[in-house]
């Protein structure tokens, strides 16, 4: 007989249909008779279920141990790459922090965003902002380190490209008939959810007694539910309850174990070293940006730390945003400006004394160029540059200047202006040609250009 004409006679009297399962075997190989209520996940060969962060082989926030999972890859791999990519350029730091904030674990469906954006703030929450904080800091101060920036840029990409080949690699085309017979299959009567903390901590559960113990687990909410734990919201869905007035309890106190004062002591020691050994013998760019990083690494710490250990507030968050954005202030700032204030004239007698160039860190820099004699058709082209400070030009009576002025952020002051007239805005730019005085004769040419990061850069002529 064929298989048709066996499928259309049935099975012959007796005989076990080839398709069936024997009874009391077990429903998958390897695994008995499943409880009430748990579901068995049923995964078709092809077909991904999304990046999630791992929490049971996590050693920080699960991102790597996610990447290893999704990309068939040792997490070792991804924790060394994004650590050397956090020292060069910061790029690991932003990844990992932003990967933290809105990559949910394989558990939860809320991420750590949603979780802040409803008012419930744990360390762990606060630790991804900072690692995000920091990462945008290091990152913006190696703007100018192309070098640096290549090396991290390339080595992202050969990561990025390693985790695709080995996603790739194993991956088998999808079986059209098991898909279908899993998305025709009707769904398990499964147990109602039980949730595993409050939505947020203004919404409070409805309790028929109106009591509860424990609370939320978050760092800070109001004073009623600061004192709870996440138990609560598993004893309020059972319908539990002690019978007590939330108002009368005395709060429980946690101990000694708030930091965030040490931490903020420990970040001003840190910025202070780092500052103080720089200071003479750094720019005050490199000095400052030292400083800061120094004291942005230990709030960095102290935040990580409490995640686990002990618990800081809003303060040492803040406190993490401020440091970050003067750290950010700080690499902007021209290398030229020097720690040390100083007061530098210049007055060559002749023509040929005049150097190409003139320079001061921070400080009062005057070039008098007005002893100098010009002879008709001769050109004297000189530079002048200050980082931080005034820069003085004084020119002759009877000579064309020629002048090129760019000014940082500050103020151009030229002859026969207002002195009261100050005007500082960013990013000025002048170039222009001062004719000879009234009556004068024709003394040559002066090619001027002249630099200021901050400050002032003023042009006058001489009296006589």
């Amino acid at each position: 007989m064929t298989d048709q004409q066996h499928a259309a006679a049935g099975p012959a009297p007796g005989a076990e249909p080839r398709d069936a399962v024997p009874t009391g075997a077990p429903a998958a190989a390897g695994g008995g008779p499943r409880p009430p209520g748990e579901r068995e996940d049923l995964e078709v060969p092809g077909v991904s279920r999304g990046f999630r962060r791992d929490r049971r082989h996590k050693m920080l926030g699960g991102v790597c141990a996610g990447l290893g999972r999704q990309c068939d890859m040792d997490p070792v791999i991804f924790r060394i790459a994004l650590a050397v990519l956090s020292a060069t350029g910061g790029l690991g730091l932003i990844f990992y922090g932003f990967a933290w904030l809105f990559v949910a674990y394989d558990d939860e469906e809320e991420n750590e965003v949603r979780k802040l954006l409803t008012g419930r703030v744990d360390g762990h929450a606060l630790a991804a902002v900072l690692f995000a904080l920091v990462g945008c800091g290091v990152f913006l101060s190696m703007l100018n380190n192309s070098g640096v920036l290549t090396f991290a840029a390339t080595l992202a990409l050969l990561l990025a490209g390693a985790g695709y080949w080995s996603r790739q690699r194993g991956a088998h085309d999808p079986d059209p008939l098991a898909a279908q017979a899993v998305a025709d299959a009707p769904p398990e009567a499964q147990a109602p959810p039980v949730p595993a903390s409050f939505p947020s901590w203004w919404r409070e559960p409805i309790v028929k007694d109106g009591t509860y113990e424990g609370g939320t687990g978050y760092l800070w909410g109001p004073t009623g539910a600061r004192e709870r734990d996440i138990a609560a919201a598993v004893t309020i869905a059972r319908g539990g309850g002690s019978g007590r007035d939330p108002r009368s309890r005395e709060a429980t106190s946690r101990g000694s174990r708030w930091i965030g004062g040490w931490v903020f002591l420990l970040a001003l020691v840190a910025g202070g070293l780092g500052t103080g050994l720089t200071w003479e013998d750094h720019a005050l760019g490199t000095s400052l940006q030292t400083g800061m990083a120094g004291a942005l690494v230990v709030i960095g710490l102290g935040i990580a730390v409490s995640a686990f250990l002990g618990r800081t507030g809003a303060g040492s968050v803040f406190l993490a945003i401020v440091t970050a954005a003067l750290l950010a202030c700080s690499a902007a700032l021209p290398k030229d400006i020097s720690t040390q204030w100083v007061r530098t004239d210049w007055a060559p007698a002749t023509a040929s004394a005049v150097l190409d160039d003139y320079n001061v860190g921070t400080g009062v820099g005057t070039l008098d160029l007005s002893r100098i004699d010009l002879e008709k058709g001769q050109t004297v082209t000189t530079n002048a540059e200050v980082g931080m400070g005034q820069l003085k030009v004084v020119v002759p009576k009877d000579a064309t200047v020629k002048l090129l002025i760019e000014v940082g952020v500050g103020d151009i002051q030229l002859p026969g202006d207002d002195k009261q007239d100050v005007d500082v805005a960013p990013g000025k730019h002048k170039e222009l040609t001062l004719a000879p005085a009234d009556g004068s004769k024709d003394g040559g040419t002066l090619d001027l250009t002249l630099e200021v990061g901050i400050g002032q850069a003023e042009v006058a002529r001489a009296t006589s």
